[in-house]
């Protein structure tokens, strides 16, 4: 049987060619070039990479074909500790994918009886009790210990990495995750994210760094970050709250005329989604205030509401469907007023709501962390966002960000939002777009960067031994660095004389530079080469600042390097990577040689994250 020939081919059927092209590009590829070679001895971990709701589930099941294909038998798919996802995630592989012996949680007698006959996946969710009873069950029934196995981790960042690496111990999750891994004679561990920040910076030693990488590209109508929070300017589609005299009434009104369109033009579903707080008592509120504004538009239906409903009928640019008639569109608003299938739904701890409630009709759904990984609500047009941190975390924020997807109307779409928090997604936005520029371009060391304020995962799955922020507008040299050639450098640097205060060059002339420091160990050369290779990744033609000087009669160990005057001057390129070259006199220190001493100047306000290996 070719599994992956038979999963491609129920794509197609179903009316999806596009989806299986693009699955098959990244079965195909993923296959020839991290599974084919594989050498069924060793444990190796890798990533999959994708935007938030941009359709990893259907990359995964396609990688799982293909990997049965190269003699896989044995799957294990985790979901997060959620019973409903877990069972969704089982009904899918049932559905979609044929030819195996599937098992949920409590099917160990169908593995055992198996025994293999058909390749196994085993659909699991992150919860330590029934990872110890799977470890038991490949464990005793031993077929692991002479077969590899293929683990596919779902929101690989969430629950799965040590959550107690400062401590000096290992997080039940994590541990028995390991046991399941090394049970096996090798294995394949695929991580999958759309949020990878807390991976890339996992040690090597920890043993859940990737090995490989590779990211896949979302279809054509996915809405992401670049729709809502593009590199320059604001699109119209998002609207500061506080430019807003009474943001709730607005995005009641304007979610019931977008539920019109929608509805009206045949369409079965428009959600509105609100995540103002974790705080139940402030789901509570917001659901009061949204209950409020529906009665007042039931009281002044034929005056102020009307009035509204026309106004955002003009701003209406639907891009799916026809734009319906006026007649049409106020009548289908009125019915959903007069025939009550406007509803408000409060997710969280406290009240559980299943999927079937905001899969028809016009909903308004308030919720906190439930609202995060995992849940997708189809059709999600208006989003009213006013959760804060005092510390926030990108991969947090970003997994909030339900307003990615495929079946969104980018004419119909409505983001209500504050401005600080708008600038923070757009930073996350920008980071995200530089890991795949980095991935895309094969730089092995992924760097992570975020402005200062923002952090980009939780600390407690970091090790704080080897996690090293280098900051923004700080200067940085080595206290004892060597030159491997005085004279190549030298001459390398002769263009640039004192007849200039400084230069703009590229910052490949720098890496060139740079090249020749043999630094000391306060000094993290390869985290700053690994810096200016991320810069280039998304600029190919990025530019810096050289300042040099010559014959500086500088005292070794006294806690500074540069001058006043070009402490002053680097400060002038708030926004570049600055290198000031100064070469010694050697008169006090440096061995009595005349050697090159850099000195780093990365752009202000920004943070970057560096592992540390072998502390």
């Amino acid at each position: 049987m070719q599994y992956l020939k038979n999963y491609l081919d129920k794509i197609v059927i179903r009316g999806n060619e596009k989806l299986a092209e693009s699955i098959m590009n990244t079965a195909e590829e993923v296959g020839d070039k991290y599974i084919k070679n594989f050498s069924f001895t060793s444990h190796e971990v890798g990533l999959l990479f994708g935007n938030v709701q941009s359709g990893k589930t259907g990359q995964m099941f396609g990688i799982i074909s293909k990997a049965t294909d190269l003699g896989f038998p044995v799957f294990v798919l985790l979901t997060t500790d959620n019973v409903v996802l877990q069972q969704q995630t089982l009904d899918r592989v049932k559905s979609d994918l044929e030819g195996y012996c599937i098992c949920g949680e409590n099917d160990a007698r169908i593995f055992t009886d198996n025994c293999l006959t058909k390749p196994t996946i085993i659909v699991l969710k992150k919860n330590v009790r029934i990872l110890k009873l799977w470890s038991n069950i490949f464990n005793s029934t031993g077929f692991m210990r002479g077969n590899p196995l293929f683990i596919i981790d779902d929101e690989a960042d969430a629950a799965s990495l040590n959550t107690l690496v400062n401590r000096d111990r290992q997080s039940s999750i994590n541990k028995y995750l390991d046991i399941i891994k090394n049970g096996a004679s090798s294995s394949i561990y695929l991580q999958v994210t759309g949020t990878p920040q807390a991976i890339f910076l996992q040690t090597i030693e920890s043993g859940w760094h990737p090995y490989f990488t590779y990211y896949f590209q979302p279809g054509e109508s996915y809405l992401g970050g670049d729709f809502f929070f593009p590199s320059t300017g604001k699109p119209q589609c998002v609207k500061f709250l506080e430019q807003i005299q009474n943001p709730t009434r607005n995005v009641v009104i304007r979610h019931i005329a977008v539920a019109a369109q929608i509805l009206a033009s045949g369409g079965k579903v428009a959600n509105c989604l609100f995540h103002p707080s974790v705080r139940q008592a402030e789901h509570k509120k917001y659901a009061d205030e949204i209950l409020n504004e529906i009665a007042w538009c039931v009281e002044n239906r034929n005056e102020d509401f009307k009035e509204a409903l026309e106004k955002e009928y003009d701003n209406l640019t639907p891009y799916r469907n026809d734009k319906v008639k006026f007649s049409k569109y106020i009548q289908k608003a009125y019915e959903l007023l007069d025939n009550k299938m406007i509803h408000i739904l409060i997710m969280n701890g406290k009240n559980d709501v299943d999927s079937e409630q905001y899969g028809k009709g016009c909903n308004f759904i308030v919720g906190g962390n439930t609202l995060g990984r995992g849940v997708t609500f189809p059709c999600l047009q208006t989003i009213y966002y006013t959760r804060t941190s005092k510390k926030p975390q990108a991969d947090t924020m970003w997994q909030h960000s339900r307003m990615f997807g495929y079946d969104r109307d980018p004419g119909l779409m409505r983001v209500y939002i504050e401005e600080k928090l708008y600038k923070l997604f757009s930073d996350i936005n920008a980071t995200n777009n530089s890991i795949i520029a980095q991935i895309e371009r094969g730089i092995d060391d992924v760097k992570v960067y975020y402005p200062n304020g923002l952090n980009p995962t939780r600390k407690n799955v970091l090790d704080s031994n080897c996690v090293e922020m280098l900051s923004g507008g700080t200067n940085y040299y080595p206290s004892y660095p060597d030159n491997d050639s005085i004279e190549e450098l030298s001459e390398l640097l002769e263009p640039f004389n004192a007849d200039e205060q400084y230069y703009q060059v590229n910052l490949r002339i720098i890496k060139k530079i740079l090249s020749h420091i043999i630094p000391s160990p306060d000094f993290k050369l390869k985290a700053f080469v690994s810096i200016i290779d991320t810069i280039l990744s998304e600029q190919p033609t990025g530019q810096g600042i050289l300042i040099v000087r010559r014959n500086r009669d500088v005292a070794q160990g006294t806690g500074a390097l540069l001058s006043p005057n070009d402490w002053r001057l680097g400060s002038e390129f708030p926004s570049n990577l600055v290198l000031t070259m100064y070469q010694v006199t050697g008169n006090k220190g440096w061995g009595g040689r005349k050697l090159w001493i850099p000195n780093i100047k990365l752009p202000n306000d920004i943070i970057y994250y560096d592992v540390i290996e072998d502390v």
